[in-house]
């Protein structure tokens, strides 16, 4: 079985050992072909799921999803009910699986612990000042130590993308180690928000230094953007985690978050899971959906599936 993140870092220390190494191996990476890149996602988007391979698909994306709200009207409330559908997403069908996590704000992870506690969903919570990560180093790790003292199983860190887009790596790096060791226990996903990142070579180089600095997951985006998850970014970050693990023995999860909002959309997600990285990754340890309104769909799709037909609109609960 491969090994967590953590030992990451000592797999290739050479090349974190100074700016200038860590950008002669970032740069060094091979380009991506952007044209044939999309051609191959495209093409895997294609692929027809039928029947049990498809009632097994949903099943598996809903276990993968970590249910997320994260706005400034977030109420104990609401964390409250998104805690109980993340446990159990249908409460008429008692089969459905529960969901990964829920992933909120630091300030409501207590509520949320409380919601999901004697379940197997864990507590993400969004942290660095998120999502923009405008903040001095001290603010974001204040910002991670509150979500962890609260309780949080899972960070979601932003890294500085002004500091990245200006070529000062190793800033990054460090933060990310930084945000790792205060972390502790909890898993770490480190976002990228790829929209802004511009070319596939710059997605492929913040995967890298995101995996050379312990992260646990790879995320594209903070889902407050115009272009979150997209089938090419994350094949992109798909193809880098198993080239990682390949060079180390490492294994890293990969996380689309924003813009994926059917059954449709997540299966083809799957879909290149499976043909890239491969069936290791295709459980909830290693891959992960961040999404509010997928849960719906794939609950709608999993009923449709058993009956015949489509629900009513008041079936699932909307968020």
């Amino acid at each position: 079985m491969p090994t967590n993140a953590p030992t990451a870092a000592h797999a290739l220390t050479d090349v974190t050992s100074s700016a200038s190494a860590l950008r002669r191996f970032l740069h060094g990476l091979p380009g991506v072909d952007a044209v044939g890149l999309e051609a191959r996602a495209a093409s895997l988007g294609t692929r027809s799921i039928k029947t049990t391979a498809k009632a097994y698909a949903i099943d598996l994306a809903i276990s993968m999803v970590d249910l997320t709200t994260l706005e400034g009207a977030d109420t104990p409330g609401k964390v409250r009910a998104l805690g109980a559908k993340a446990v159990l997403p249908d409460p008429t069908d008692r089969t459905a699986p529960a969901t990964a996590a829920v992933c909120v704000y630091p300030d409501m992870v207590a509520v949320a612990k409380q919601a999901v506690a004697g379940s197997t969903v864990k507590v993400a919570s969004v942290a660095t000042a998120f999502p923009a990560g405008r903040a001095a180093l001290p603010v974001k790790l204040a910002d991670v130590r509150d979500a962890v003292a609260a309780g949080a199983d899972e960070i979601d860190m932003v890294i500085d993308r002004g500091a990245f887009l200006a070529g000062d790596y190793l800033k990054v790096y460090d933060e990310i180690v930084a945000v790792k060791e205060v972390a502790g226990a909890a898993r770490l996903k480190v976002i990228f928000e790829t929209g802004e990142l511009s070319t596939y070579d710059n997605i492929r180089r913040a995967s890298w230094l995101g995996m050379l600095a312990g992260a646990d997951f790879i995320k594209t985006s903070t889902g407050k953007v115009a272009v979150n998850a997209t089938p090419a970014n994350t094949l992109v970050m798909l193809e880098a985690v198993r080239d990682f693990r390949a060079q180390t023995g490492v294994q890293v999860g990969v996380k689309p978050a924003g813009g994926i909002r059917t059954s449709k959309d997540a299966i083809k997600f799957l879909v290149l899971v499976n043909e890239t990285a491969g069936e290791d990754w295709l459980d909830n340890h290693w891959f992960r959906f961040g999404a509010s309104s997928l849960l719906n769909d794939l609950l709608m799709q999993r009923q449709k599936l058993a009956t015949g037909r489509y629900s009513g609109p008041d079936y699932v609960t909307v968020d």
